[in-house]
């Protein structure tokens, strides 16, 4: 994320942000979220194809390198997603042309581009399998080929059983 961030000189993105958002910069009530932040999750959500607001809040609460990136404490959560669609909403289209337009100028000053790419979501799971030895699979073949090896624990033909052929070894 430092890649993205670095590059680009976030006070003139500002000042333009600020000349065509003014919520929040009353003293009253509770403190809005700077532009600048909410304008950072918007293109984290255009470069890395994030579909939805509720996801884009899940993968800045997720990502360490997406606080980073916004300058968010790692202890503070991430804007609620209404928050991302009224900040869209608010925001001219005058305005995002404006911003478009600086940030592919800076990028052009320095023999930049910017390709859009995907977050990518994984988790593990705890899988019901597990590879074995290329022993066991040889003992496995050899029991399979007597008639013993055919049955299942009940003694009746087996339905299921593991495809030694295709297995992961270790």
């Amino acid at each position: 994320m430092h890649t993205l961030n670095d590059p680009i000189e976030w006070k003139r993105v500002e000042q333009i942000l600020i000349a065509h958002y003014t919520v929040g910069t009353s003293g009253e009530g509770a403190d809005a979220y700077p532009p600048l932040l909410l304008f950072k999750c918007m293109l984290l959500q255009k470069w890395l194809r994030i579909n939805s607001d509720p996801e884009l809040e899940n993968q800045i609460n997720d990502r360490l390198s997406f606080k980073k990136f916004l300058g968010l404490s790692f202890d503070r959560p991430s804007p609620d997603h209404s928050t991302f669609s009224r900040f869209r909403s608010r925001l001219s289209k005058n305005a995002m042309d404006q911003i478009n337009s600086e940030i592919l100028r800076q990028f052009e000053t320095k023999g930049l581009t910017i390709n859009e790419g995907i977050a990518v979501n994984a988790r593990l799971v705890k899988s019901a399998s597990r590879p074995i030895s290329k022993k066991e699979i040889d003992e496995l073949k050899k029991k399979r080929a007597t008639p013993q090896g055919k049955l299942d624990k009940n003694g009746k033909p087996k339905k299921f059983c593991r495809d030694l052929d295709s297995n992961w070894v270790i």
